[in-house]
């Protein structure tokens, strides 16, 4: 007798493995589980994945991979080219890096926790290049309101990136919905850095040192 699942199409399987994958990170995180687990979770032999999947590592990194093209689309849908001006924008930007956290969290962690080698999978990194690069855009739209010295577009995504990544892993991406219990929201919270943030480089029309 065929046990059901066994008989997956060639493209149902891929799919199962990864949704099993997902419910696991979600329950234990990336590092939580072995492939013997995920097979037994998809309800598929212990061979079974190793025929989409050279081994967990590609597993993960297909998963990260289709996270960080969802991520970049949805960032770059709220960035909108800057309009109607580049401020509003930018905090549609911050708002849903963590919206994206909230909604997906086990693909977050297998973006940014599981330790991936970028370097190995030229479309993982690809795929991550993506989403920063709508940052670096908002930036570079952010730093030309500049009202004196125009600070590094690079410099300002990476530390805005640092603080929504910061924001996001405390207080959003876990099933609990954060390690720590806040006074006000996490998007007032990264509002609230970001805006101090510009203010201090006297960025988007608010020369430093002015309310």
């Amino acid at each position: 007798m065929t046990r059901p699942r066994d008989s997956y199409h060639h493209g149902n399987l891929r799919e199962a493995l990864i949704e099993a994958a997902l419910r696991l990170i979600r329950e234990r995180g990336p590092a939580g589980f072995a492939f013997v687990e995920l097979a037994r979770a998809a309800g598929v032999s212990p061979a079974a994945p190793y025929r989409h999947f050279r081994d967990r590592t590609a597993l993960l990194g297909e998963i990260a991979r289709r996270g960080f093209v969802r991520f970049a689309a949805d960032l770059d849908a709220v960035w909108n080219g800057g309009r109607p001006d580049a401020v509003a924008a930018f905090d549609r930007v911050g708002k849903a890096y963590l919206a994206f956290a909230r909604r997906d969290p086990a693909s977050y962690a297998v973006m940014f926790e599981s330790g991936l080698p970028l370097e190995e999978s030229p479309e993982l990194r690809q795929a991550s290049d993506l989403a920063f690069e709508v940052l670096r855009r908002a930036a570079d739209a952010i730093c030309a309101t500049a009202t004196g010295r125009r600070p590094p577009a690079l410099m300002v995504a990476l530390h805005v990136w640092a603080m929504a990544h910061g924001v996001a892993s405390l207080f959003v991406g876990h099933a609990d919905g954060g390690r720590f219990r806040l006074p006000m929201t996490p998007e007032e919270l990264l509002e609230a850095g970001v805006l101090i943030y510009l203010q201090s480089l006297g960025l988007a029309g608010t020369p430093a040192g002015r309310s």
